[in-house]
Parts: C-alpha cells; sequence; structure tokens
C-alpha cells in the first residue's frame, strides 16, 4: 500500500491544533453517533454490511493502561433505532498485534476474507441489555505495546474495533471514548481514530452539517467518493485548499452513488472535508467511503489531520497607471 510515512508526523503538529476530546465521533464531525444494524435488518435502513470498523491509534510516547469506553453498546432504549420488537444481538471486539491493520483485509471497505486479523484481546455480546442503556460500558484494561506497529503508520500502535450485527434488525446507536482512566472520559493524548468505512446517523434538524475528513497522500491524484442510503436529503460537498462548495453525487434511498474528483497538488499530503448539509429527514443513517486511483480506501480521521482545511482564495488585481498627460 502506497501509504505516506510522514502521516504521523504531520499527526503529531496536529497538537498545535487544539482538538482535545477523543469521542467517536468526534464533536467538530457533528455526528451524534455510528450505526450497526443488526444482521437481519433491510439495507434501506441504511447500513450495507452491519459491521464497523474502528482504528485507535496509541503515539509511542504514552506509556500508561488504556480503556475502550463504549456508550449506550446495548441494542434497546431510548437512543437505538427499533424494528418490532429489540431482538437484535451485536458483538463488540478489541483485536491487536501483528496484523491487527497491516492484513490488507484489515483495510478493505468490505467485511471479507480475514479482516478480524490481529491477536483478540477482548469481547463481548450486547442485547437489550436496560444496565447499559444511555450508560457507560469499559473494554481494559490494555497495555499500548499489545497495540500493532504497522509501518505503514510509524510512531504509534494501532488497535482495530469491530461492531458487528449478528442478528436481529434494529439498529445500534453508539459512541466510543478512547480514555487513560476506566471510570472516566479522560483523553489519550495525542491519540486518534480512523475507519476505511464510516457508517453513522446524521442530525435530526435541517440544515446541519456533519464533516468528515479524509487524509489525502501525496501519491493520490484523483479520489471517487461512495456514499449509500443518502435518500437525497440535502447536498453534500467538499472543501479543501483548492476546493470551494465543491459538489459529489448524492445518493438516493437504497441506492450507492459515486463520483471522481482529481486532486490538485495542493491537497496532496493534507485533509480535505467533506460537508453533509441535511434537509431535515428524520432517522437518516448513511455509509461513506472513498477510494484512490489505485483502488485503495482513504482514512477518514475523527481528528483531522492539520485541522479542517481552508480554501485558499486567489484574488486578481489589475494596476492601471494614471496618466497626466
Amino acid at each position: 500500500m502506497r501509504a505516506v510515512k510522514t502521516i504521523l508526523t504531520i499527526f503529531l503538529v496536529l497538537i498545535s491544533f487544539v482538538i482535545k476530546a477523543q469521542r467517536i465521533p468526534n464533536e467538530i464531525e457533528n455526528i451524534d453517533y455510528l450505526v450497526t444494524f443488526g444482521g437481519d435488518a433491510p439495507l434501506s435502513w441504511g447500513d450495507d454490511d452491519h459491521i464497523q470498523i474502528f482504528f485507535f491509534l496509541i503515539p509511542h510516547t504514552f506509556t500508561e493502561p488504556i480503556y475502550l469506553r463504549v456508550f449506550d453498546p446495548d441494542i434497546g432504549g431510548e437512543i437505538d433505532e427499533i424494528k418490532g420488537d429489540w431482538n437484535s444481538v451485536h458483538r463488540i471486539s478489541i483485536f491487536g498485534g501483528n496484523g491487527a491493520h497491516s492484513h490488507k483485509d484489515a483495510r478493505k471497505v468490505e467485511p471479507v476474507g480475514e479482516f478480524k486479523s490481529g491477536n483478540l484481546l477482548a469481547s463481548k455480546i450486547f442485547k437489550d441489555n436496560p444496565e447499559f442503556d444511555g450508560e457507560w460500558f469499559t473494554f481494559g484494561p490494555f497495555n499500548p505495546i499489545e497495540g500493532e506497529l504497522d509501518p505503514d503508520i510509524p510512531n504509534g500502535r494501532i488497535f482495530k474495533v469491530i461492531m458487528e450485527g449478528l442478528q436481529g434488525d434494529d439498529g445500534n446507536l453508539y459512541q466510543y471514548y478512547l480514555s487513560s482512566n476506566p471510570d472516566v472520559n479522560e483523553e489519550v493524548e495525542g491519540s486518534n481514530a480512523f475507519t476505511y468505512e464510516y457508517s453513522f446517523r446524521l442530525p435530526v434538524a435541517s440544515g446541519e452539517i456533519s464533516h468528515i475528513y479524509p487524509f489525502i497522500d501525496r501519491n493520490v491524484v484523483s479520489i471517487t467518493q461512495h456514499n449509500f442510503d443518502f435518500d437525497y436529503d440535502g447536498e453534500i460537498v467538499i472543501y479543501s485548499t483548492s476546493k470551494n462548495r465543491h459538489k459529489v453525487k448524492k445518493s438516493a434511498d437504497l441506492k450507492w452513488a459515486s463520483s471522481m474528483h482529481e486532486i490538485t497538488p495542493e491537497e496532496q499530503n493534507s485533509t480535505i472535508e467533506i460537508q453533509i448539509i441535511k434537509q431535515g429527514k428524520p432517522n437518516n443513517n448513511m455509509v461513506f467511503y472513498i477510494r484512490n486511483q489505485y483502488e485503495e480506501a482513504v482514512r477518514f480521521f475523527s481528528i483531522p489531520i492539520g485541522g479542517p482545511p481552508r480554501y485558499k482564495y486567489v484574488v486578481n488585481l489589475k494596476y492601471y497607471q494614471k496618466d497626466d498627460n
């Protein structure tokens, strides 16, 4: 894979761009919840494969125990999306060690082959469990050295978290928090999280804007975005150093939409921003992923590397010399 080994150097520079929270989705994204439906749910609910994979990146400088906290991991109650009766079963699994991220199947947008690569560190089944409804459940402790050292992403160790909808047809809406404390949310300084395929619930209110942040490496000259089941609920646009509200093709109900977009030299080795501008359809879940010209999946980082991009306006000024004669 043609990953850029300076990605973590840029990431460490990010510390000057102060986004402290470690919640996944991050507050800057304006996405309230990740969403994964039970394995029997129809695709029209907005989840294409009933599995969501996230990776957590721990810098070498952090050596204390870490914990993965999950908000509302059960499938029931006020937050989750019911379809008939609560009948869903989900499993959360955490992996580290060799192959957790470096295995080629772990980096695909489709959960096929050996996507559960690496060493299984923890796993738990969740159903309609009232004791976990609207509460935090903590996995861990984990030693940072249990994560994978992947030369693709130097200067840090990687853990993989898989949420699987095993059965049922209800929607599990949840959040993650990578914490240095098992009982409260305390950030792991310098950490980040990323995914290759993002499944999430859009805000309810009309006019709300969600933001997701793919990182474009220095070898990329074009990307193809893919979004699923957006229901034509507004607009989707790209902002970057050289794109200002650049529209992308949006999907209908139960449909995929894709569009190819050239990458300028100014956008290489930097973050671009996908803005999803919602019209107001309730309970709208969608899926998003991007591939580059090599058909490699592009990472979405929860904390944008280098901060959200700023469009560089080009101002053309003409000067006229006054003729005094």
